[in-house]
């Protein structure tokens, strides 16, 4: 489960505290699928930032299955992060001097524990082949289309078996039938896996495919009309 609870975050800049979120409040459960829209500048970024422990909130609480990630140690909050979020960014992120199965397999090299890399490397094949880069295994990302490259990334964020899934603007790089094509298949791996999927988007009609609907506005997350 993810709770959080009365978040706010704001930075400091030579003019002043500049409020970012105020009093953000969410519950989801594993199975549960979201999409957070609003424009640039709302804060919906920095809101997916501070669910997968990258952005420290200013106040309030963030829990993932009953662990806090900002009440551990730097390296402790790392390894969680590592073990139990997995992230989509909308350029992909891949390491071009990297095969796409080293991309994939790029957490499981600094978990803290890797007792079994055969098994990594079988597991990243499996995945690799869900989403229908079977054959691409050996390529670099400089060999991929926009599409492809993006799918990469989305078993890259799974390798792991995270509890939680964010991914920011998952589609924003890819033209209309790629895009549609790629949103399927992360809906369709995340209801295989029971994951927590939250997605950030100024796509409606991607934002139109998922059960749970919310808007920033104000710097508060409302439900989305």
């Amino acid at each position: 489960m993810l709770t959080v609870t009365s978040l706010f975050k704001s930075y400091t800049t030579p003019r002043g505290e500049l409020p970012i979120l105020e009093g953000v409040s969410l519950t989801l459960e594993r199975g549960d699928a979201v999409a957070i829209m609003g424009p640039s500048g709302s804060g919906k970024s920095t809101l997916l930032y501070a669910l997968g422990a990258l952005e420290p909130p200013t106040s309030g609480t963030v829990t993932l299955d009953g662990t806090d990630p900002y009440g551990l140690g730097e390296r402790e909050q790392a390894a969680f992060r590592n073990k139990h979020v997995g992230f989509v960014f909308q350029d992909h992120s891949l390491l071009p001097q990297c095969s796409v199965l080293e991309n994939v397999l790029a957490p499981t090299l600094v978990a803290e524990r890797n007792a079994n890399r055969k098994k990594d490397g079988e597991r990243a094949v499996e995945i690799l082949t869900q989403v229908g880069l079977g054959s691409r295994l050996d390529h670099r990302p400089g060999e991929l289309s926009g599409g492809e490259k993006q799918r990469a990334a989305i078993a890259r964020a799974l390798i792991r078996n995270p509890t939680l899934l964010l991914c920011d603007e998952p589609t924003g790089n890819l033209d209309a039938s790629i895009a549609d094509y790629v949103a399927a298949l992360l809906l369709e791996l995340h209801a295989a896996r029971k994951t927590i999927l939250v997605v950030v988007t100024h796509s409606a009609s991607l934002a139109a495919r998922f059960p749970r609907r919310y808007e920033m506005r104000g710097r508060m997350l409302h439900d989305a009309p």
